[in-house]
C-alpha cells in the first residue's frame, strides 16, 4: 500500500512537471511570436529585398550596380520606416519565389499575384497593376496589319520573345499553339531581338513595352492583346509564414503612399529614367 502511494504520487509529480514544462515551451513561444518579423529584420539591421530587373520596376546601374525603379525606392522607403538599411539582393525572375521561400531576402520586389504563387508566398496589395503587350516593328511583313489578339500572332512564322520566369512568360506559353517561344534571360534581350530581327514580337508587362516604343516611334508599336493575357496586381511577396499583423505594415506602408499620389510620383520619375538613358540624355 506504502509503496503504491509514493508511486502516484511520484505519477503526479511528474505529470506536474510536464505541465509546468509545457507551459513554459508555451510562454517562450508566445513571446518569440509576439516578436514579429520586422522586429526580427530591426534587430538584424538591413531589410532584405530580392531584386530581379524589370524596367521600370526595377533597374541597376550595370556600372556602379546600384538599384532603381520605383519598387526599388518603395524597399527603401520601407526601410525607413523600420529605421534600417535597404540592402539589394541580385536575382532574376526564375528564382524569385525560391529565394523568398529559402529565407535568401525578406521581399521579393515587383511580384505578380497569382494563384499559384500565392500557395507558395504571402504577398502586399499590389503597389500597381499589371497588362501584358505585344511591342513589333509595324514594318515586319510577317505581322499582319493591326493584330489585335493572341490569335493574329499565333502563326508557326512567327516568334516571340519574352523574359524567362516572368508572368509574361508564364501567359504567352499557355496562350500560343502555334507560333516559336525564345526565352532570353533580361529585357533588354528581348528587345534586342525584335531590333535584330531575330524575333518578331516581346512579350512584357504593357508600361515596359510602352517605354520601348517611346523610345523607337518610327517603328515600334505595341497592342494589348483582347481577350487580356493578364490582369494582376504587382506587389511585394512576402514570406509564406509571415503572420497576417506583419502583412498589414507592409499594406498600411502602400496605402499611405497611394492615398498621397506619391506612388503615381515615383512610377514617373523611374520612367522618365528610363527614357532620358534611352535616348541619351
Amino acid at each position: 500500500m506504502k509503496t503504491s502511494r509514493l508511486t502516484s504520487i511520484a505519477v503526479r509529480l511528474i505529470a506536474a512537471t510536464a505541465v509546468c514544462t509545457a507551459s513554459a515551451v508555451a510562454v517562450a513561444q508566445q513571446s518569440n511570436q509576439g516578436q514579429g518579423y520586422w522586429q526580427q529584420v530591426q534587430k538584424a539591421g538591413a531589410l532584405r529585398c530580392g531584386a530581379a530587373v524589370a524596367p521600370p520596376y526595377v533597374m541597376r546601374d550595370p556600372v556602379t550596380g546600384e538599384y532603381s525603379g520605383f519598387f526599388a525606392d518603395l524597399c527603401r522607403q520601407f526601410a525607413d520606416v523600420l529605421k534600417v538599411k535597404a540592402q539589394f539582393v541580385d536575382t532574376n525572375w526564375d528564382n524569385i519565389v525560391a529565394g523568398l521561400q529559402s529565407g535568401k531576402w525578406d521581399m521579393s520586389m515587383a511580384l505578380n499575384r497569382t494563384p499559384p504563387r500565392a500557395m507558395a508566398v504571402n504577398f502586399s496589395i499590389p503597389a500597381t497593376k499589371y497588362e501584358i503587350s505585344l511591342a513589333y516593328n509595324k514594318t515586319n511583313p510577317r505581322l499582319p496589319a493591326n493584330p489585335r489578339s493572341v490569335a493574329d500572332i499565333d502563326k508557326p512564322e512567327i516568334t516571340l520573345a519574352v523574359m524567362s520566369g516572368t508572368a509574361a512568360d508564364k501567359a504567352i506559353s499557355a496562350a500560343i499553339k502555334k507560333a516559336k517561344l525564345i526565352r532570353l534571360p533580361s529585357a533588354d534581350e528581348t528587345r534586342l531581338a525584335v531590333i535584330s530581327k531575330r524575333a518578331d514580337l516581346v512579350v512584357d508587362a504593357s508600361d515596359t513595352n510602352q517605354l520601348f516604343t517611346q523610345s523607337n516611334p518610327d517603328w515600334a508599336v505595341a497592342f494589348n492583346p483582347v481577350p487580356a493575357l493578364a490582369s494582376q496586381g504587382v506587389s511585394f511577396g512576402l514570406p509564406l509564414q509571415m503572420s497576417a499583423s506583419d502583412v498589414a505594415v507592409v499594406n498600411i506602408f502602400l496605402e499611405e503612399r497611394m492615398a498621397t499620389g506619391e506612388i503615381d510620383e515615383l512610377v514617373r520619375k523611374s520612367v522618365d529614367q528610363v527614357l532620358k538613358k534611352t535616348n541619351g540624355k
